[in-house]
């Protein structure tokens, strides 16, 4: 009766096939190295084509939100000076690097002005109660349109509580204190700051020391009275940017 056959294939000795070996394990080595190289390339492209991604969505809505800006002839440079300010003061506050995106949200605070009606956004006179209302849900308007942007989750965040106060007397949920998110915080002194230290319709710029003490008196009501205090000593650096050419 004849020997069953192993269905085990056959493996030579390792002397026998020592040299079969490496030439496969070079083979492999290869195999793998061409395998890498292409798939950081392909990662190097995908990379390349994701930052230009990022910076398209980004000059599209900051040219939303200069379009916004310049339908008030009063504000001018008022998105710029407010992302220095801001960036000047997370800076000094040691927080700037935690909030890489917080200089998007200053740039983008206002974007949600395009959903209100130009009779209301340009309407010379008071606003009435009813228009108020209405003006007070472009926080939540600017939000939905910048967070749909994953990379701009944080920048998101100072647009929608730009408008609250310490105090909880802001909009549009009325937080208070630590609730409201540090760069918001920020940002709403810097704000208040470039609209004292410019000009308006109905006076001229206040002087930069007379804001700085406004500001710190108005600490703990509107604004974070820690974030102000560390603010008042940086206004002196910020003449170059309040003072006309």
């Amino acid at each position: 009766m004849a020997e069953p056959r192993s269905e085990l294939p056959q493996f030579p000795t390792l002397a026998q096939d020592s040299e079969a070996l490496q030439r496969q394990l070079l083979v492999f080595t290869q195999d793998i190295t061409e395998i890498y190289k292409r798939e950081r390339s392909r990662a190097e492209e995908l990379e390349v084509a994701l930052s230009e991604l990022k910076t398209a969505y980004l000059e599209t809505i900051r040219s939303l939100a200069f379009v916004v800006e310049a339908k008030d002839a009063y504000t001018g440079q008022h998105l710029e000076r407010c992302r220095v300010y801001g960036m000047a003061l997370m800076q000094a506050l040691g927080i700037a690097a935690d909030h890489p995106d917080a200089e998007y949200g200053f740039l983008l605070h206002d974007a949600g002005k395009v959903g209100i009606p130009e009779r209301i956004l340009g309407k010379p006179g008071p606003l009435t109660a009813a228009e108020w209302r209405v003006m007070r849900t472009h926080p939540l308007i600017g939000y939905q349109m910048v967070s749909s942007i994953p990379f701009l989750k944080g920048a998101a965040e100072i647009v929608r509580y730009h408008h609250e106060m310490f105090d909880g007397s802001g909009y549009p949920e009325g937080l208070k204190g630590e609730e409201i998110p540090m760069p918001a915080r920020v940002f709403s002194i810097v704000d208040a700051f470039d609209a004292m230290t410019t000009d308006r319709p109905y006076r001229a710029a206040l002087p930069l020391s007379y804001a700085a003490e406004e500001i710190e008196r108005m600490g703990g009501t509107q604004f974070d009275p820690d974030v102000a205090k560390v603010f008042a000593p940086l206004c002196e650096r910020l003449v170059p940017i309040t003072t006309p050419a």
